[in-house]
């Protein structure tokens, strides 16, 4: 990826930042964050403040513009929430000014505990405190469930309409987009595709509530309090929709170390001992939400299906050397484990 000397005029953003009244004179200290590669991250100082600047990278300016944009009207939706987000200080959809969108946030003062440092003290040292840490992740679904989205200006971002029956469609057609890569071996190589396709668009769930869905909400993607066990932040909300919420918390079931071994396996916390199981997870949100779980099962089974099909393409893309195989086999093996869990929650539903 390029420098975000490349992607960040400094000089530009300057005077952008002038005519947003935010703060004066030279900008200082400019130093890029780690996460992701699909975006950059700058943290930088004007004035008194500090600021961090995210705009999608040089190759994905037009369609992660767009979703710059999203993610900046997300969380502008969120002010004023108890979900942990960070705060967002102004946006500019206007190419001209840095050849993409952007948006300026509050820097957030904490850590991810996926890190091969592994978690950093008190955390490391206390089992009461990682145990609270799962529970804060659901604490958040939680919150972020309550949050009436027309009320917040998101009628319109998404469609909740037919959203469980355009998913199976939806994933496949990702699956085939990678058909033609040499050296794979194709669908053929995951047992039980046809029969989670066939079961998942056979028993979609008839009524649910529509509201806020991160997307992609696990581990990865949360920054924890330096000084506690609660949420800094939920971060990365590119994949956010007006949606079914109960998707998140499968998702963080299906991504979950150690997940009574049937877990994705790629992501890994370190100590791990003391956190909750992903059982406790599923019954803390029971008891704080009036959704109705009844459908879980189905959840649960579309949250393998679909992170199935994203490790799958990743293996696919290693066959045809556009990824280390290393990882590919890695994800191949775990899509494997996925696909063979969701059909046993098919046949013996909890």
């Amino acid at each position: 990826m390029s420098g975000w000397q490349e992607l960040v005029d400094l000089q530009r953003l300057a005077v952008w930042m002038d005519g947003q009244g935010l703060e004066s004179g030279p900008i200082d200290s400019p130093v890029r964050l780690t996460g992701g590669t699909q975006n950059l991250l700058l943290r930088f100082s004007r004035g008194t403040r500090e600021f961090v600047l995210r705009r999608p990278s040089k190759v994905l300016s037009e369609v992660g513009g767009k979703t710059i944009a999203r993610e900046a009207r997300l969380l502008k939706a969120l002010a004023g929430s108890a979900v942990p987000h960070a705060t967002l200080i102004a946006a500019c959809e206007d190419p001209s000014v840095l050849g993409a969108s952007f948006y300026l946030m509050e820097p957030v003062q904490g850590f991810n505990p996926n890190s091969a440092h592994g978690l950093p003290a008190p955390h490391s040292q206390q089992p009461a405190l990682r145990r609270r840490m799962g529970l804060a992740m659901v604490d958040a679904l939680l919150h972020l469930g309550e949050i009436d989205y027309q009320a917040v200006g998101l009628a319109d971002f998404g469609r909740p309409e037919g959203f469980h029956q355009r998913q199976v469609t939806r994933w496949l057609q990702h699956l085939d987009s990678v058909k033609d890569y040499p050296g794979w071996p194709g669908a053929a190589g995951l047992p039980g595709l046809a029969r989670l396709a066939e079961w998942l668009n056979g028993n979609c769930p008839q009524q649910f509530q529509p509201g806020i869905a991160h997307g992609d909400f696990h581990l990865s993607n949360v920054m924890f309090r330096p000084d506690s066990a609660e949420l800094a932040a939920v971060v990365d909300w590119e994949l956010a929709t007006i949606g079914a919420p109960l998707l998140d918390l499968a998702w963080l079931v299906v991504t979950w170390p150690n997940a009574d071994g049937f877990g994705a396996g790629t992501i890994e916390v370190h100590p791990w001992d003391g956190f909750c199981s992903s059982a406790e997870l599923v019954a803390h949100y029971r008891a704080g939400s009036s959704r109705s779980l009844a459908d879980f099962t189905w959840y649960l089974v579309l949250a393998g299906f679909k992170l199935g099909i994203f490790l799958e393409v990743s293996y696919a893309r290693a066959c045809a050397g556009k990824a280390p195989m290393a990882t590919g086999e890695k994800h191949h093996a775990s899509a494997l484990r996925l696909f063979a869990t969701a059909l046993n929650r098919i046949h013996h539903p909890s």
